[in-house]
């Protein structure tokens, strides 16, 4: 084995170390510069590619480092060689580990490029921890969009069921009218009465699928001032008392204290309006619908309407304020029914003003509470 010997040398002097240092991180700067504006002009190519330039720039700032060191006498005779070789083994090593690095990392993101080209569609499992979290996220979002999907279908079968049923009586009646099938004046005036209830219930449908597709597309505009919760119960109670007399239906307020809270007194008052309407159809007569106003142990201000309904399935609840839904399979429209699109608008209105809205069973039948950000004085 042969031996070398190293010439002892004085210590640099402290003002040329600091000059190396100061030479060795400019040039290191300078490659770090010309190495990223290299990844950015190489930026979508592959992650291979990438990797290595990173590689490359680590290695040259250490080469750089280096031949200051040598070019300052600071390293020496046969020494020099060995850490030349050092360097460049090093480097060497480093490429073929970014190499592997990033077939690796290719090899997973074709996986997931080929999952998300699969129907449908899966996150495949054993990926990077970064491409893991896309591919739930995007297993998330294929699961939100065949959701709605399905809901838009079944939107469209409901709706065109129940826009066809009184149009096709509409049309039976002005054909009877039109052939003078019917000429007694009492099954005149009854098909004409007739024919106004079905317009009537179309023209409520028609808007009511207007507001729906304006929540949806994110239209829907709130003029929002100071309210109080007081003022907008006793507006609604005043609205739905004619339906619940008619009902039998016994509507009752329990408003305790003064709950202001920043809301659109239209929209908000629709919201409540269609959660006590349908509390009031699902009311056996000579019950009471109790709608409530307060504040919450959460501090935030609560509107409840609790109902007679004899309570809603579990298995049902969460589909509740699903567009359509009517906790029935049957489409027969009646005649104090609606197209099943009340409680979804209630759902959206709130939401737009920053609620939030549920439901639960409570005592003989169902609550539902909104609950909205309390203005603070």
């Amino acid at each position: 084995m042969t031996t070398y010997a190293v010439t002892p040398y004085a210590a640099a002097p402290l003002g040329e170390l600091w000059m190396v240092v100061a030479v060795t991180a400019g040039l290191g700067l300078v490659v770090a510069a010309l190495g990223v504006g290299v990844i950015w002009r190489l930026r979508t190519r592959s992650i291979g590619v990438m990797l290595a330039v990173v590689v490359v720039v680590a290695v040259s700032a250490t080469l750089a480092g280096v031949v200051v060191g040598i070019m300052e006498m600071i390293i020496d005779g046969p020494v020099k060689d060995s850490v030349l070789a050092i360097v460049a083994v090093g480097g060497l090593v480093g490429l073929g580990a970014a190499f592997v690095l990033a077939r690796m990392v290719v090899r997973e993101s074709r996986r997931l490029v080929a999952a998300v080209g699969a129907t449908p569609f899966t996150a495949p499992r054993g990926l990077p921890a970064e491409l893991q979290t896309i591919a739930g996220s995007l297993e998330e979002a294929y699961e939100r969009e065949r959701a709605l999907e399905g809901a838009r279908r079944e939107l469209v079968a409901w709706v065109s069921h129940d826009l066809r049923t009184p149009l096709a009586g509409l049309r039976a009646m002005a054909e009877a009218l039109e052939d003078g099938v019917v000429r007694d004046p009492a099954t005149v005036s009854r098909y004409h009465r007739q024919m106004k209830l079905e317009v009537g219930r179309l023209s409520a449908m028609v808007d009511d699928l207007f507001e729906l597709s304006r929540i949806h597309a994110g239209a829907l505009r709130l003029s929002r001032v100071r309210i109080g919760l007081a003022d907008l119960v006793a507006d609604t109670l005043a609205g739905a008392e004619p339906l619940a007399r008619a009902k039998g239906v016994v509507l009752t307020a329990e408003v305790t204290e003064s709950v202001p809270v920043e809301a659109d007194p239209a929209a908000l008052g629709r919201a409540l309006g269609n959660l006590v309407v349908n509390a009031i159809r699902h009311t056996p007569p000579d019950r009471t619908v109790v709608l409530r106003a307060g504040v919450d142990a959460g501090g935030m201000a609560c509107l409840s309407v609790a109902d007679w309904c004899g309570g809603i399935p579990e298995e049902d609840l969460p589909r509740v304020f699903d567009v359509a839904f009517r906790g029935e399979a049957a489409r027969t429209p009646t005649a104090e029914g609606g197209a099943g699109l009340g409680l979804a608008i209630a759902q959206g209105i709130v939401e737009a003003h920053d609620g939030t809205i549920g439901v639960v069973n409570d005592g003989p039948g169902c609550r539902f509470d909104i609950r909205l950000p309390l203005l603070r004085s």
